[in-house]
């Protein structure tokens, strides 16, 4: 049996803030909306409100034209919704079966937990992205040990083993590689025809136009637009989003070329660089120069990164300003003036539960004395967030306060307080949206002006081809191509990302 659903007039407050004014969402069986605004705009709170985990002040949801208040989630999951979050809900410590069954075990007589109708459940799950993943994706591993795409799928799986008929999609492509991505897009297909209602959350545009049938635009918690995705333009959109902001910066992001960069100092040189998930990478980057790293996710990418920061144990050489270095670990790299912006900013990049001065301030304490010279900290870690347009209510506020946009602020603004000579960058504009993304770009363009050389890895391959005049395709943990000039294009990098030949596709 199908459903469909429709949000009206919808108001929530935090402690004063407003989350949402006047949200209004309705959605079908058997099609994809698509809901779509800046972080911050409202959309994890209205997604939120649909699925029970928070309940609206004002406003009304009606299901099937029946008005509904859910109190819970498990109210919401009983009248067949099921959510995918963005952050996941999945338990580190327990397996990918227990997460998928949890509270809900398929039972024997006599109450006892049936553990291989278990296994055989989650098998049959599992194989819907046969095919995307390592063969080390099993029912008995423990989450913990899975890479980020890996766990995202385990909570897609989550979310599809309720059988929904309406499922809402937060970000789910955000972690996942352009293969998973099409597994999933083949079932979204499959669920529309056979009655499913969907709600689709994605900053990536070429999602949205490909998978949506419909919009409906949040600016500042207020629905600002909706409509057919094929009466609308990306343009259209993005200008809903951003309000006065200029839609057209966003949408057509110039490539600042960094030919001048070419021509300076050698800033760094590896070679034959060998880690856990690297088999001998080379590659060269000048001073001043934004240099791409594309490939599907989890062909080495991270490895690179995270081995260049010290943080790997590696074999092969490294030279950064013209010297043969070493690094140990993270802090002799920090001292050497490199820094790493993580592709999990809330297990790696931030202390959330601590305030935005704390995150500032983290890897810069040891700079302000001792004992801490509180007053000269405030003023740098205020400088920093003025310059980077942080939205907060204070230095005090906990990181956990902020929209993604604005916590991915914090942790770049961390490491420009340490004035790095290198930074490395993990997919650093995941989950946040255009506006932000547009003043990233205009900050990576300023910083190499500045002389600073910078490593980019990005799962977008349309941004990678924006910023980059160079791009290195890693696969299975080598770089498989350069591109550059007239090699430079979407089929090329998508090619090599597959680990095709530019030859086999002429």
């Amino acid at each position: 049996m199908s459903l469909s659903l429709s949000a009206r007039n919808v108001v929530k407050r935090y402690a004063g803030v407003i989350a949402l004014s006047d949200a209004n969402l309705d959605v079908n069986a058997g099609e994809v909306v698509a809901l779509i605004g800046a972080n911050g705009s409202g959309k994890s709170t209205l997604s939120k409100i649909i699925n029970g985990v928070v309940v609206l002040d004002r406003g009304q949801l009606l299901l099937d034209g029946k008005p509904v208040n859910f109190s819970s989630p498990q109210a919401a999951k009983s009248l067949g919704i099921s959510t995918v979050f963005q952050d996941l809900s999945l338990i580190p410590h327990m397996t990918v079966a227990e997460n998928i069954w949890l509270s809900r075990e398929p039972q024997k007589w006599g109450g006892i937990v049936d553990r291989g109708q278990i296994r055989e459940k989650t098998d049959a799950l599992l194989d819907l992205f046969t095919g995307t993943y390592k063969s080390s994706l099993r029912p008995e591993v423990t989450v913990a040990s899975l890479p980020s795409d890996e766990k995202q799928i385990v909570e897609i799986l989550k979310a599809v083993s309720f059988d929904p008929k309406l499922l809402i999609l937060d970000e789910a492509t955000a972690s996942l590689d352009s293969r998973q991505v099409e597994r999933l897009f083949e079932m979204v297909v499959h669920w529309k025809q056979n009655g499913k209602a969907i709600i689709f959350v994605s900053h990536r545009m070429e999602e949205i136009f490909r998978i949506a049938d419909r919009y409906s635009v949040l600016r500042n918690g207020k629905t600002v637009g909706s409509g057919e995705m094929k009466e609308v333009k990306t343009k259209d959109i993005v200008a809903l989003m951003v309000g006065d902001k200029s839609a057209e910066s966003v949408v057509e992001r110039k490539k600042k070329t960094q030919q001048n960069s070419l021509n300076r100092k050698m800033q760094l040189e590896v070679s034959d660089l060998s880690a856990e998930g690297l088999k001998g990478v080379s590659l060269k980057l000048h001073e001043g120069e934004l240099l791409g790293i594309g490939g599907l996710k989890g062909q080495g990418q991270r490895s690179l990164l995270h081995t260049l920061f010290g943080d790997l144990v590696s074999t092969g050489t490294i030279k950064f300003d013209g010297a043969l270095v070493k690094f140990k670990n993270p802090r002799q790299a920090m001292n050497n003036g490199v820094a790493l912006v993580p592709g999990e900013r809330a297990k790696e990049g931030l202390l959330f539960i601590r305030s935005i001065l704390e995150n500032l301030l983290l890897p810069s304490w040891g700079n302000y004395g001792f004992p801490t010279h509180i007053r000269d900290a405030q003023k740098s870690a205020s400088d920093v967030s003025s310059s980077l347009s942080l939205k907060m209510a204070g230095l005090d506020e906990p990181v956990s306060g902020l929209s993604g946009g604005n916590a991915q602020k914090v942790v770049i603004g961390k490491w420009l307080l340490r004035n790095p000579r290198l930074l490395l960058l993990d997919d650093p504009t995941k989950g946040v949206d255009v506006g932000t993304k547009a003043e990233f770009y205009s900050l990576l363009t300023k910083l190499c002006a500045d002389g600073v050389s910078v490593l980019f890895y990005s799962s977008d391959d349309e941004e990678l081809l924006a910023l980059c005049d160079r791009i290195l395709v890693m696969h299975d943990g080598l770089i498989r191509t350069e591109l550059a000039g007239e090699s430079l294009t979407k089929s090329n990098l998508v090619a090599a990302s597959l680990g095709a030949s530019q030859e086999s596709m002429q």
